[in-house]
């Protein structure tokens, strides 16, 4: 009928999905996992009563959680990217409440769904950002959202030791799952499932040991998971055996909880990185930053527990060079991977991210049954003198 109008409904406006989206989004999940960063090994070791049985204790997890990782994009294939989003979001609340039961069960099942969880939110996040930003602005973007996390990541660690010394365990975890639903809340209200560029994908049939073999015959490819290997193998040492080494040395809690947020609050420097990967070029500052972590942590391991604080100040120096791989790092897989199979190359490159979760632990609890803690730091600058070298030799001078 010419006298029948039908009024359009408004919706609010959402701006199309940029660099200050992901950012935003990465934030806000970073406060949900940093602040339980420096909590979870302090809480292992109160169950444990061990830092080799804490090493141990990551092994599994890690080892449980790299199938998880490898069968995303079958996840991703058979339910869309924003269902694993959003499942990913759950699975950290879940794994705070799991692990403030404050049992070794608990422990195990809660840090397993954390990793789960990170892997989700992580996979489908850089599915995300390469659909929606240009590879021209891919190192600006990196480096602006390892910048907007700079708060989670400073005070989450020390705040979380703080509600876990003083209000209890369910506070510290119950934080965490406020944070997890809103961080739900954001994605959903970003609608970010409207682009139809996002949607399922239907490219070829998902076989995680075809993506491996896919994967491994791409030299860039390659490339790009050793880097980011080495700079997440060095977080995941320093989150863990940092605050043991201050628990371990009689510092207390609260000294490992304000190591973790201090190597934390050099994350700002990720924006002045980035200026310098553009203007110096990727490789040198890739090259020369794990070359700096390697010399550091040789310190740090021959200082080891005679002087703490000593140490501390080590590591702290190596995680200014390690925010300089955050911020130009992944660069180097984001402009290589091929868009017809970015989902499964994708969930491929995160494993260095469950590797580095493992194989650093598995090594170390076998070091910590003949040596200090400073053998732990020792090992690590040689990973780290290696990927120096491999960076300098590969990585193209025109990136």
């Amino acid at each position: 009928m010419s006298t029948h109008v039908r009024h359009p409904i408004w919706l609010p406006a959402v701006r199309p999905a940029g660099a200050r989206t992901f950012a935003s989004l990465y934030a806000l999940e970073s406060c949900a996992r940093a602040l339980i960063s420096s909590v979870i090994p302090i809480q292992a070791y109160d169950l444990l009563h061990s830092e080799q049985k804490v090493s141990i204790l990551y092994t599994v997890v890690s080892l449980l959680g790299l199938s998880a990782t490898l069968f995303m994009p079958t996840f991703i294939r058979r339910f869309a990217r924003r269902w694993v989003y959003t499942a990913g979001a759950c699975l950290l609340a879940i794994g705070s409440l799991s692990m403030a039961v404050n049992i070794l069960p608990g422990q195990l099942f809660g840090m397993l769904c954390r990793v789960m969880g990170a892997s989700a939110l992580s996979i489908t996040l850089n599915l995300y950002i390469m659909d929606h930003i240009r590879k021209t602005d891919l190192m600006q973007a990196e480096s602006l959202r390892m910048a907007l996390s700079t708060f989670a990541w400073t005070c989450g660690p020390t705040l979380g030791i703080v509600l876990y010394t003083h209000y209890g365990i369910f506070a510290a975890h119950g934080v965490v799952a406020i944070f997890s639903m809103l961080l739900l809340a954001l994605f959903w209200f970003y609608r970010m499932s409207d682009n139809t560029m996002i949607a399922a994908g239907r490219s070829r049939p998902v076989n995680p040991l075809a993506n491996i073999g896919r994967f491994i015959a791409q030299p860039r490819l390659r490339l790009a998971w050793v880097v980011a290997f080495g700079r997440s193998c060095f977080w995941t040492t320093f989150f863990v055996y940092g605050p043991l080494l201050m628990v371990v040395t009689g510092q207390g809690k609260l000294a490992g909880g304000l190591l973790v947020s201090a190597g934390n609050a050099l994350l700002f420097l990720a924006i002045f990185w980035g200026r310098a990967g553009k203007r110096f070029g990727a490789r040198r500052i890739i090259s020369l930053s794990f070359l700096g972590m390697a010399i550091l942590l040789y310190l740090a391991g021959a200082v080891g527990q005679a002087a703490p604080l000593v140490t501390g100040a080590l590591l702290l120096g190596g995680a200014v060079f390690t925010v300089a791989i955050d911020a130009v790092g992944s660069t180097v897989f984001l402009r290589a991977v091929r868009s017809y199979e970015r989902p499964q190359m994708a969930a491929v490159y995160r494993t260095y991210l469950d590797f580095s979760e493992l194989t650093p632990p598995l090594v170390y609890s076998v070091l910590l049954a003949f040596f200090g803690l400073g053998s732990v730091f020792a090992a690590l600058g040689c990973l780290m003198l290696l990927c120096a070298a491999i960076a300098w030799r590969h990585l193209p001078k025109s990136l």
